[in-house]
């Protein structure tokens, strides 16, 4: 479900829901991190409020320059438990009078930034956000391709990957900078628009039984 109530698009769910990220977000999104730091050893994840600050201020500035959007994680009794972005926003090169040239939506998007603090893990807000998050890209956006990027040596995320109905497409060698400050080897994941009502279904199943 979307809201357009308060502060924007919000992308509400049972269990969680997706708001557009801003500064007021920094001390919650700071105290979500710190819970447990060694959940990030691949994910670039804000410590401290100056960090969360910066992270925040850096997403804004996509945002502005249309390559990205990015969400807090909020539970009930506005719990942030973490934050997720689409970024890498595509607005392909359409001819002159093709149907889609006028489209003011992405033709493809990533999905990624996405962590949780240590309340959440293992619980259905990660699902739930993918789900809210892959229903806006394919029905609202209409997009033709989401895709996912991961550390190669990040197994607990292309699992979950995986259980989400993305496609392994490859590994892209020295693809980004990791979050250990080395360039790192990243596995490719992609859902393409015909596979997702499947998806959906999918994801729906996953939902009903957390």
């Amino acid at each position: 479900m979307q809201s357009t109530k308060n502060h924007g698009l919000i992308l509400v769910g049972r269990h969680i829901r997706l708001e557009l990220l801003e500064l007021r977000h920094a001390d919650a999104l700071a105290a979500a991190a710190a819970a447990d730091p060694s959940l990030y050893r691949w994910s670039p994840v804000p410590q401290g409020r100056a960090e969360a600050q910066r992270y925040i201020e850096t997403a804004l500035s996509w945002k502005a320059q249309g390559t990205a959007l990015a969400f807090a994680i909020v539970r009930a009794a506005d719990d942030v438990v973490g934050s997720t972005r689409f970024f890498n926003n595509e607005r392909w090169a359409w001819p002159p009078g093709h149907c889609f040239e006028a489209r003011e939506t992405p033709d493809a998007c990533e999905i990624g930034y996405t962590w949780l603090g240590a309340s959440a893990v293992r619980t259905a807000a990660n699902t739930e956000a993918k789900f809210l998050m892959l229903s806006h890209a394919f029905e609202s956006w209409q997009v033709f391709r989401v895709c996912f990027h991961t550390d190669s040596r990040n197994q607990r995320s292309q699992a979950a990957l995986r259980r989400l109905g993305a496609h392994r497409e490859g590994i892209l060698r020295a693809h980004r900078m990791a979050a250990d400050y080395i360039p790192r080897n990243s596995v490719r994941f992609s859902m393409i628009a015909s596979e997702w009502p499947g998806a959906k279904q999918r994801l729906l199943g996953l939902l009903k039984r957390e």
